[in-house]
């Protein structure tokens, strides 16, 4: 088993240096991107992040260097070539190659890719949750789009991370949005809340996934913005995301949550159902 990647054309070594200095998304953050979870050699809701990036890149105005079929054999393929089961797939398109300029160049789209061993979450912290700190939302304003532009969000990382925090928590005027790398719900009298999918928030892949399977335990879902005080007084709360998948939250800030979580352990078991 080992780590690779696929860069313009080719599968290459994952350390291989093939980034041109003027490339797009090296000077600018000009591309988008997606992870995919592989469990077992099988990557998990495919079809659903390859359409997410086909609408990022219209949403930039990027033309796919490649169809979704052919981005599918590739990923197909690296996942074969590197042998590794369980793995998560990053791939990027970016704006190409040029010369510096604001606008956009006439250049050809890039298509990279790695195949790596996926980022293990420790059962134990799936079972005891997680602590998370509250931040302001500074980041743009379509944050729907997958872009590579994530500065705001390796802050708030990096806040989260000093503090011994599990994960960042944006609010934007009052409101809760989502977390740096994954959506937030809250349960509150047995009814799951989270932000409404607009403009303000990624539309997670996990996140309606988790949604469509409160729906067939018949739990209600809302998706209503609450802010800080209700997430701090809800019954329970998790987040969502591909590597994370269904992770507790056990602390806001410093306010502890109950321990008991039906809900969300329900949800998390249901969920991992779904590839085990």
């Amino acid at each position: 088993m080992k780590e690779i990647a696929f860069y313009q054309n080719r599968f290459v070594d994952v350390d291989e240096k093939v980034i041109p200095i003027q490339e797009r998304g090296h000077q600018f953050g000009d591309g988008i991107y997606e992870v995919i979870r592989v469990y077992g050699g099988t990557p998990f809701m495919l079809k659903e992040h390859l359409a997410r990036l086909e609408k990022s890149a219209a949403a930039i105005e990027l033309e796919m260097p490649y169809t979704l079929h052919e981005l599918e054999a590739i990923i197909m393929e690296g996942l074969k070539r590197s042998g590794i089961p369980e793995a998560e797939v990053y791939l990027q398109i970016t704006r190409g190659i040029s010369s510096r300029q604001h606008h956009y160049p006439d250049a050809s789209a890039v298509y990279s890719m790695t195949v790596r061993e996926v980022r293990a979450i420790d059962e134990k912290i799936r079972t005891d949750g997680i602590s998370v700190i509250l931040l302001e939302d500074e980041r743009w304003l379509n944050c729907y789009i997958k872009s590579l532009n994530l500065l705001p969000n390796v802050i708030a990382k990096q806040k989260a991370a000093s503090g011994g925090h599990g994960e960042a928590i944006f609010v934007r005027d009052g409101i809760v949005t989502e977390g740096a790398s994954s959506n937030i719900f809250a349960v509150k009298d047995n009814v799951v809340y989270t932000h409404p999918a607009t403009k303000r928030i990624l539309h997670g892949i996990t996140r309606a996934k988790v949604m469509e399977l409160a729906r067939l335990q018949s739990v209600a879902v809302k998706e209503q913005a609450f802010d800080e005080v209700f997430l701090k007084q809800c019954d329970e709360a998790f987040i969502t995301s591909t590597i994370s998948e269904v992770l507790p939250i056990a602390v806001v800030d410093d306010v502890t949550l109950p321990n008991e979580r039906p809900i969300t352990d329900g949800l998390a078991a249901a969920y991992r159902h779904l590839f085990s």
